[in-house]
C-alpha cells in the first residue's frame, strides 16, 4: 500500500524523492516523510497529511544531500500522525528505514527489544524493525546487509525495505517479501534510485532490477547491485530490464485528474490490449500465452476466476464471456476468502488471476494455493514485471498503460477485453461459435474503440444529470445478464470516489427486498440495453417508476420504449450482447467522477483508500 523511494549518487537527492513521492501517493496518502544525509549528517522531515505538507515542512530548511528515502503511508499499525510517520531510526539514530507492509509479529519482537532496553516512539511495525536490525548488527558485529538478511528470517509478513547507516553514505540495502521494489540503475552504477515502482525514476534510467520475493540487495556506490536469498543468502544473478513507461504516461496531460484522463484513454487502451491479438481480417484471435497451453485451456473442466475490487467484477464479466462462448463451467472467487476457505481445487482446473497491479496480496496468496494444489495460473495484469506475471504459469498483459487514479477504469475495460479476446478464441475452438458468428464478433470487437471514443462524447449530458442527484444519500444500480457486474462496478465507484452509499443488483432482485427503500429520493440507475433480457428490465423499470423512484437509464440507440419511463436516458451505441460492459461501464465512470468532483471530493486519492493493496 504505502509508496518508498529513494536515491543514492551525484545529484541532490531531495527534488528526486520528492518528486518521487508525488508520483507513488496513489499508493497511500495518510502521512509523508524524508529523511537526506550529507557529511554523516542527517535532516528529518515527517508529517501527517500529503507530500504538499511535507514539502512545506521541508522547504525552510537546508536540503543539501545525495542519499535520500521517502515514504507516503496508508496507516496499518498506528493512527495517520507525525510520530508514525516514516522514515523511522534506531534507538541509536544511526540505522534508518522505509517500509511499505506489514510485520505480523511485530508485538512479540518489540516486547523483547523493550526487555532489552529499547524504547519506541511510535505504535508502528516498522519501528520495532529497524531496532531488530539494529540489534542483530551489534550482537552480530556484522556489516548492516547481512544485520538485515538475519533479521528478516525472524518477522513474519510483507514488507519493501530500504535501509541505510547515516555514518556509512555510499550504501542502501533493500529487501522484498510480498510488496513490490524496483531498483533503477544509473551509467555505470555512479547513482541509483529504489522505489515501489518505476515511475519515481523515469527521467533518469531506463535500466531496473525488479525483486523477487525473498530477496535482498546491497546497493554500492560504484558497484554492481548485489542480490541475495534472504533464507539462505545464496546469490542471485539479477536481471537488468529495459523499462517501457514514459514520462507522458504518469502526468495528467491537461485533464484536472487523472480518473478522467483514464476514462478518456479507454478506447486506446482497449485498442492496445487487443493490437496484434485480434486480427479481425483474417479471422484469427493469436494470444501466444494461451496457443503455449491451448491443450490445458481445451482439456479444463473448471475455470476458477479470482480477484478483487474492479477486477473482481471484471472476473464476473468473464464467467458470462467463458460460460456463454466457450460452454466452460466458471466460478468466480474473492480473493481473499478463496485462500481461507479450505477450496476444492483440481489438477484439471484452470485458475485465472486478476489484478491491476500484479501486485494485490489475496491474489498472490490465492495463487501460490493454486500452484500448491497442481492447477494451471494464468494472470491477467497491467504491470510488466508485477509479482502475478512472474508467480503464474502463463499470462497475459493488458496494455492499458500506467493507472494513477486509485478508482480503477481503463483496468476493468482492457481486462475484460482479454476475458473476451480468450472466451472467443475457446469457443472457436471447441466448436461452440460457428465461422460466421466468429468472425462477425472479431469484427465488432474490432469497432469498439471507435464507439467508446463517440460515447465518451455524452460527457456534458452526464454532467447535467450528476448535478441533479449530487447531494443523494443513496443510490441503486441494476442490470441483468452481461450487464449485472457493471451495476456493481457502477456502484463501487460512486462509493469510493464521492462517499455516497450505493448498491448493485440484479434488476429482477429488486422484487426480493430492496425494491422497500425506492421512493421519490431514490436515483435508480438501470442498465436497459437492447440485446439482453430487455423487456424483463423494462418491466422491472415499471416496477420502481410506479413507487416514484427516479430513473436514469442506460439504453441503446434509438430506444423509444425506456425513452418514455426514464427521467433520464443516457445512449450507448449498439454492439453485440457480449461486449455490452465494454460500453454501458463508460457513462457511470462519467457520472461518478461528476458527482464526486461537485461534492468537493479528491478523486484521485479517496478517503481511506490506496491504489495497490499488497497487504491482507
Amino acid at each position: 500500500m504505502c509508496g518508498i523511494t529513494g536515491y543514492l549518487g551525484f545529484r541532490e537527492a531531495y527534488p528526486i524523492v520528492i518528486n518521487g513521492l508525488q508520483r507513488l501517493e496513489y499508493r497511500g496518502y495518510d502521512s509523508a516523510g524524508i529523511v537526506i544525509t550529507s557529511n554523516d549528517k542527517s535532516k528529518l522531515f515527517k508529517t501527517k497529511g500529503k507530500v504538499s505538507d511535507l514539502k512545506k515542512i521541508a522547504k525552510k530548511n537546508n536540503l543539501e544531500g545525495n542519499l535520500a528515502l521517502g515514504h507516503t503511508r496508508w496507516a496499518t499499525h498506528g493512527v495517520p500522525n507525525n510520530e508514525n510517520s516514516h522514515p523511522h531510526l534506531s534507538n541509536s539514530g544511526n540505522l534508518v528505514i522505509v517500509h511499505n507492509g506489514i510485520i505480523e509479529n511485530y508485538d512479540t519482537i518489540k516486547k523483547e527489544l523493550i526487555k532489552r532496553g529499547y524504547t519506541f516512539h511510535s505504535d508502528t511495525d516498522t519501528e520495532v524493525l529497524i531496532n531488530l536490525i539494529e540489534e542483530v548488527q551489534i550482537k552480530n558485529n556484522c556489516k548492516l546487509g547481512k544485520a538485515v538478511q538475519l533479521a528478516l528470517t525472524n518477522v513474519v509478513g510483507a514488507y519493501a525495505i530500504a535501509v541505510y547507516d547515516i555514518n556509512k553514505s555510499d550504501e542502501i540495502i533493500v529487501a522484498r517479501l510480498g510488496s513490490p521494489l524496483a531498483i533503477g540503475i544509473g551509467k555505470n552504477n555512479t547513482e541509483f534510485f529504489v522505489a515501489s515502482d518505476a515511475s519515481p525514476f523515469i527521467e533518469y534510467t531506463k535500466d531496473a532490477i525488479y525483486l523477487d520475493d525473498e530477496e535482498l540487495a546491497i546497493v554500492k556506490l560504484g558497484k554492481k547491485i548485489r542480490v541475495r536469498k534472504i533464507h539462505d543468502d545464496s546469490i542471485v544473478e539479477p536481471n537488468i530490464q529495459e523499462l517501457k513507461l514514459n514520462l507522458e504516461q504518469i502526468e495528467k496531460g491537461g485533464y484536472d485528474h487523472f480518473m478522467l484522463k483514464e476514462i478518456y484513454e479507454q478506447p486506446s487502451a482497449i485498442f492496445d490490449t487487443f493490437r496484434g491479438r485480434l486480427l479481425a481480417d483474417k479471422g484469427i484471435i493469436k494470444m501466444g500465452s494461451v496457443d503455449n497451453n491451448i491443450t490445458k485451456f481445451l482439456n479444463a473442466k473448471r475455470i476458477i476466476i479470482v480477484a478483487c475490487g474492479t477486477s473482481w467484477h471484471a472476473g464476473l464479466v468473464g464467467e458470462y464471456l467463458l460460460e456463454d462462448l466457450s460452454r466452460i463451467p466458471v466460478e468466480v472467487e474473492y480473493a481473499s476468502e478463496f485462500r481461507y476457505r479450505n477450496p476444492i481445487i483440481n489438477k484439471d482446473d484452470i485458475v485465472i488471476a486478476i489484478s491491476q497491479s500484479g501486485e494485490t496480496a489475496d491474489t498472490l496468496a490465492a495463487i501460490k494455493l493454486a500452484k500448491s494444489k497442481g492447477a494451471f495460473v494464468f494472470g491477467i495484469c497491467n504491470v510488466v514485471g508485477s509479482s502475478i506475471a512472474r508467480e503464474t504459469n502463463s499470462g497475459a498483459y493488458t496494455h492499458a498503460g500506467p493507472e494513477i487514479g486509485v478508482a480503477s477504469t481503463k483496468a476493468f475495460t482492457t481486462q475484460i477485453t482479454v476475458l473476451a479476446l480468450i472466451a472467443l478464441k475457446l469457443g472457436k475452438l471447441k466448436g461452440e461459435i460457428s465461422t460466421s458468428d466468429f468472425h462477425k464478433y472479431l469484427q465488432e470487437m474490432k469497432l469498439i474503440p471507435s464507439k467508446v471514443e463517440e460515447l465518451l462524447k455524452v460527457n456534458h449530458e452526464v454532467e447535467k444529470i450528476a448535478l441533479t442527484y449530487k447531494d443523494a444519500p443513496n443510490c441503486l444500480y441494476l442490470g441483468r445478464g452481461y450487464n449485472f457486474p457493471v451495476a456493481l462496478e457502477g456502484a463501487l465507484k460512486l462509493k469510493e470516489i464521492s462517499y455516497i452509499h450505493a448498491e448493485g443488483y440484479p434488476a429482477a432482485e429488486m422484487k426480493h427486498g430492496p425494491i422497500a427503500l425506492i421512493d421519490e429520493s431514490m436515483p435508480v440507475i438501470v442498465i436497459a440495453t437492447k440485446k439482453g433480457h430487455y423487456e424483463k428490465v423494462v418491466s422491472n423499470i415499471q416496477e420502481i417508476k410506479s413507487r416514484n423512484g427516479k430513473i436514469i437509464a442506460i439504453v441503446t440507440e434509438g430506444d423509444t420504449i425506456v425513452k418514455k419511463i426514464a427521467d433520464h436516458v443516457i445512449e450507448i451505441p449498439e454492439t453485440e450482447e457480449a461486449f455490452a460492459p465494454l460500453l454501458t461501464t463508460i457513462p457511470l465512470q462519467l457520472l461518478s467522477y461528476y458527482i464526486a468532483v461537485m461534492r468537493g471530493c479528491n478523486v484521485d486519492q479517496p478517503r481511506n483508500l490506496a491504489k495497490s493493496v499488497t497487504v491482507e
